[in-house]
């Protein structure tokens, strides 16, 4: 093939040697330029040759010009970093700027958006108390059914003889209790559902979770009262077997109260169920426990015996009368708690 006069001669070693520069075509010496007059099978050891031999490592000669990024008639700046340096220095207009200190935190640029409307099934915490109900409530039924099968054939059979006796194991007494915890917690947030609803979220508490733990105290300690006072009624009119057995009812009543009303608030948690519906859910159990409580306080308490006002008078006293102050204690409590604007 015929080549240029003007072209560069390349060597077919491994090493390109250096040449003159080429005639024609006036300008800067660039890189790309160098290497448009090699071939196009150049190998990189070859390119990396031609610019060596035509580019040389000079000294770099740093500008001496003064610094004129100051106001006009002023001095040089000042380092910031100098520990000499005055405080008037160091403060001014943009000293908190985040665009003139990166290491600060920026904050929200443009026009906020609407904030998302508060979900309860988006809610993490309640996600999490839902969770441990359930996993908690599946351990202890998984070591306990055969006592629910049985308790629950006891509970509608009415007895001949006064010689009933309840057993119940250490297992069974703490699955009792579990799920009694879980019916405070179950009212607790059926309360948090129903005070965020119609009153709002405004409390003097820290966080409005904070309200949960409130309630959940309250049904606790309403629980623990109605304990005390069936006690104390029952041991003064009646015998220590029955005290015994109706308080073994009680409880068992309790916890299976809580088994009831599990499905209402995970509707209302996770299927948008209207919190009309779980009001009218939650009156119905309380209904059903109402009388299942006032058949078990008959068969108990008053069978044979014809004390039908006195059987009303004390159910009235230690069912009825306990719920209308747990009702006015909630009202008090969140009347108390909530910030009036």
């Amino acid at each position: 093939m015929i080549q240029p006069a003007d072209s560069l001669s390349v060597a077919t070693t491994d090493n390109v040697q250096p040449v003159s520069t080429p005639s024609g075509g006036g300008g800067w010496l660039t890189p790309a330029r160098v290497l448009s007059w090699l071939p196009r099978n150049a190998t990189p050891a070859q390119q990396d040759s031609a610019i060596q031999a035509h580019f040389k490592p000079s000294e770099i000669h740093w500008s001496t010009r003064p610094d004129t990024l100051h106001l006009p008639g002023h001095d040089k700046g000042r380092n910031m970093l100098d520990v000499q340096l005055p405080q008037y220095y160091r403060e001014g207009f943009f000293s908190n700027d985040t665009l003139f200190h990166p290491e600060l935190p920026g904050g929200r640029y443009g026009v906020a958006g609407d904030p998302v409307p508060y979900n309860v099934r988006g809610d993490n915490v309640i996600t999490l108390l839902l969770l441990a109900l359930f996993v908690f409530s599946v351990i202890a039924f998984s070591n306990s059914r055969m006592f629910i099968v049985r308790q629950t054939r006891s509970f509608f059979y009415s007895h001949k003889t006064d010689s009933m006796e309840v057993t119940e194991t250490a297992v069974e007494l703490r699955f009792q209790f579990v799920l009694a915890f879980m019916t405070c917690l179950l009212y607790s947030l059926f309360f948090y559902f129903h005070t965020i609803a119609k009153v709002g979220s405004a409390f003097v508490l820290p966080s409005e979770y904070y309200l949960i733990f409130v309630f959940l105290a309250l049904f606790i300690v309403y629980f623990l009262l109605k304990t005390v006072a069936y006690s104390a009624v029952n041991n003064v009119f009646f015998d220590r077997r029955r005290n015994k057995e109706w308080l073994q009812t009680l409880l068992f009543i309790t916890a299976m109260e809580g088994v009831l009303l599990f499905p209402a608030v995970m509707l209302q948690t996770y299927f948008e169920l209207s919190l009309k519906n779980v009001e009218t859910y939650f009156i119905i159990v309380l209904i059903i426990v109402k009388i299942l409580t006032f058949y078990k306080c008959f068969v108990i308490f008053f069978r044979g015996k014809v004390l039908y006002i006195q059987i009303f008078l004390y159910f009235c006293a230690l069912e009825i009368v306990p719920m209308l102050a747990l009702w006015g204690a909630h009202d008090m409590i969140v009347s108390l708690l909530k910030i009036n604007f």
